[in-house]
């Protein structure tokens, strides 16, 4: 079933100024398989993995080399054949250093030989939710949250409503719409799996109306299925957020300190649910992933498909390299992505893209006073007060912070974005949350 009305979304949000030489869809690239790879421990948000692997170990594709620590950890496995050269601490993205497994590639046969595929809907609930817990599947969107979690919800929790997020919120990104156009059957299949372990009888798929393309493809899939609808959705940053997306989808809205769960929902990235699928089809684990390479300074803009663990810098090479050195790097979207410091950063299950940006793109501003004019509280998309909480932090006062909605704040960047006085609102923001992890000890 598809749907006919008119596009939605939620209170507040922007719409970044865009270069369009950046925007628009990218063609693909085929990536040759790298030399080495680093594959981090800590992927996901929880307890890092624990290795299982040494250094000398000969390894397969698809070998699991760290099992979950937790409930709320991940398994991950090789994502190309060879020998373990190192189990150490390396740059990465997100923690700046963490302990990867290195990987470097020998002559073994480099392919993922996956069982004959099988039919999902013979399997049972828990069945289908082993397999995906086996393949340490978690949200590819950037949170990196463990699935299987997400499909554990308490027995007094029903979820009705499960979303497939499409929307690619963040400028410049273009990688769910090509899984989208290019996997259509593996995302609607990756919803049905998950309506299925939750005995959910309503699907969604959100996508913003700028990708006519996804759209279109989407709802030619799901013209024969009653109880799966395809929402085009307005362009607004961040219409991808979790909370935001569930309030356009369905009018529910989070409550403060609240989970989609809390309002029958539960949402997953569309990659994620094709990744869903080959696990649930296949037993293929998450050794791979699409992403984005973008900029003005890369001698190509692609999507490209590549092993977990392979370096940037491996990837730059392939493209052609530089035509102009970048003055700043970011790993994910532009508003909030991470800047790296090293082209030597690995892919990991959450990377969605790099965006490499010139001289005259890098801009960077200098800070000033609050002049209350109230632009931040206007686009808040979680209705909180930024400069209020952003005050407090640089006063020292976190518990001050936490009463205005530190929480509550979802580092969207919003904020940061309309200030006329430079305020680095966001950048305080998670400057308190590392400190408050800090003193917690985690």
């Amino acid at each position: 079933m598809v749907t006919s009305k008119n596009t939605k979304t939620f209170k507040g949000g922007i719409h970044p100024d865009l270069d369009p030489y950046l925007t628009g869809n990218k063609e693909y690239f085929k990536i040759s398989p790298p030399d080495k790879v680093r594959i981090p421990l800590q992927q996901h948000i929880g307890a890092p993995a624990k290795p299982l692997v040494k250094v000398g170990d000969t390894v397969t594709v698809g070998q699991k080399i760290a099992e979950s620590t937790g409930f709320v950890s991940a398994n991950i496995h090789a994502s190309i054949s060879g020998k373990v050269t190192a189990v150490k601490k390396f740059p990465v993205a997100i923690f700046k250093q963490s302990v990867c497994i290195e990987i470097t590639a020998d002559d073994t046969d480099n392919n993922l030989h996956t069982p004959k595929k099988q039919d999902w809907q013979r399997l049972t609930p828990d069945e289908l939710k082993n397999r995906i817990i086996e393949a340490g599947i978690v949200g590819m969107g950037g949170a990196t949250f463990p699935t299987h979690v997400k499909l554990s919800p308490p027995d007094t929790k029903k979820i009705d409503i499960i979303i497939a997020n499409g929307v690619e919120c963040e400028p410049y990104l273009d990688t769910d719409r090509y899984t989208m156009c290019n996997f259509p059957h593996k995302v609607v299949e990756g919803l049905q799996i998950l309506m299925r372990i939750l005995n959910c009888r309503r699907g969604i798929i959100g996508i913003e109306s700028d990708t006519p393309d996804a759209i279109d493809v989407m709802r030619k899939t799901v013209a024969n299925l009653e109880n799966i609808e395809v929402l085009a959705l307005e362009v607004k940053y961040p219409q991808g957020a979790e909370k935001q997306l569930i309030y356009a989808a369905s009018g529910r809205e989070v409550p403060s300190g609240g989970l989609p769960m809390d309002v029958g929902a539960v949402v997953n990235n569309v990659a994620t649910m094709s990744a869903v699928y080959d696990a649930a089809t296949t037993g293929k684990p998450l050794i791979e992933r699409s992403l984005t390479i973008v900029g003005r300074c890369i001698a190509k803009s692609v999507n490209i498909t590549v092993p977990i663990g392979m370096l940037l810098s491996d990837i730059v090479s392939q493209l052609g390299g530089f035509v102009e050195n970048p003055s700043k790097i970011i790993a994910g979207g532009p508003m909030m992505g991470e800047v790296l410091y090293s082209l030597d950063i690995p892919v990991t299950k959450g990377t969605s893209g790099f965006i490499f940006q010139t001289q005259d793109e890098a801009v960077t501003f200098s800070m000033g006073p609050c002049i209350r004019c109230g632009r931040c509280v206007d686009i808040c998309p979680m209705r909180i007060c930024p400069a209020q909480i952003a005050q407090a932090i640089e006063f020292g006062n976190f518990e001050l912070a936490k009463k205005l909605g530190l929480a509550d704040c979802i580092k969207c960047g919003s904020c940061t974005y309309v200030c006329p006085a430079n305020r680095e609102l966001v950048q305080l923001i998670k400057f308190a949350d590392q400190q408050l992890k800090k003193k917690k000890g985690l």
